[in-house]
């Protein structure tokens, strides 16, 4: 499928790379200025601001609750950009449709960014922060079931090191792991994926721009044959939390995503891998909006309610795509 007549729109207006070296200042001062005002958010029963405390240091979180009620499920989730963009405003969207169409209250971690912060930092606040939710659940109105960890993109490569981290950690308290078009291969061998060529260029992300996004969190110490700086490359997968991996059709990450999917379900956990045709990477953050691009919000409280199939143009719940 063609990627959508939408996104081909903006697409169409984004100047082609130039090879000039990235500002992460600049970048983020642009992303800053995108975001819309509070007043037309759509509302919550309530948004508030707090500092998680973590054997990492004070954390600053959002914490968004969407309705009143005696006690919810919890949802930690981890904004993409890359490792050295995005921030609890860029992706403040993203977390009230989570909180919105899951009914959880949903956790937004303001982690430390690259290249100021060097690998662990984001890694442990995101980690830290989910150890601090279980334990402050009283206080959170935990009803003490679901505690799910969520991300996109680079945040998507926190959720499966920290779901691994707590594995080896003996933290059993995470039920959920949900990707949205997970960076999970740090180790940018083009002939890895076919996806990375198939999508190299002409969808927004592309193949060649994918080192140097990411080179200020490699060169803060992130090795790429690290299973924490590339969760695919994790031997053992069992005894992982059931997993919801969301991917892209016109995407140079597709293919690791959904073999993250594949090799959860050889190791025997449950994990479900849903493709959205006609989209590409960013496409939650991004084109949410869009009428079909909003399902894997829907697929999320499905997921997370003990249900999958609702993505109606995907079709590929319950295996990897190929």
């Amino acid at each position: 499928m063609t990627i959508h007549p939408e996104i081909a729109k903006i697409l169409a207006t984004l100047p082609a790379p130039d090879g000039s070296p990235l500002n992460p200042e600049a970048m983020r001062a642009g992303e800053a200025a995108q975001v819309p005002p509070p007043e037309v958010r759509f509302p919550l029963h309530s948004v508030q601001d707090a500092t998680a405390v973590t054997p990492s240091g004070e954390v600053p979180v959002r914490i968004y609750t969407p309705a009143e009620a005696d006690a919810y499920g919890l949802l930690v989730y981890f904004h993409g950009g890359a490792f050295f963009l995005g921030s609890l405003d860029t992706h403040d969207h993203v977390a009230r449709s989570l909180a919105k169409e899951t009914g959880h209250k949903v956790i937004s971690v303001g982690y430390r960014l690259a290249p100021e912060a060097s690998f662990p930092a984001g890694l442990d606040d995101c980690y830290g922060v989910v150890r601090w939710a279980a334990e402050q659940g009283g206080n959170l109105g935990w009803d003490g079931k679901n505690l799910a960890v969520a991300g996109d993109s680079s945040g998507g490569n926190f959720v499966a090191a920290v779901t691994a981290r707590a594995h080896d950690d003996g933290f059993s308290a995470i039920t959920h792991q949900i990707l949205f078009y997970p960076s999970l291969d740090l180790d940018f061998d083009v002939d890895r994926y076919a996806s990375l060529r198939e999508n190299a260029e002409g969808y927004g992300l592309e193949t060649a721009g994918l080192l140097p996004f990411n080179s200020f969190y490699l060169e803060s110490g992130a090795d790429p044959a690290d299973p924490l700086v590339s969760p695919i490359k994790r031997q053992d997968l069992a005894g992982l939390p059931p997993a919801l991996v969301i991917t892209a059709e016109h995407d140079p990450l597709r293919d690791e995503g959904e073999l993250y999917g594949l090799r959860l379900r050889e190791a025997g956990v449950d994990a479900f891998v849903s493709r959205y045709e006609g989209a590409n990477h960013g496409f939650i953050q991004n084109f949410s909006w869009i009428p079909e691009f909003y399902g894997p919000f829907e697929e999320t409280a499905a997921f997370l309610g003990g249900s999958i199939g609702l993505n109606g143009n995907a079709g590929l719940k319950g295996s990897a795509a190929q």
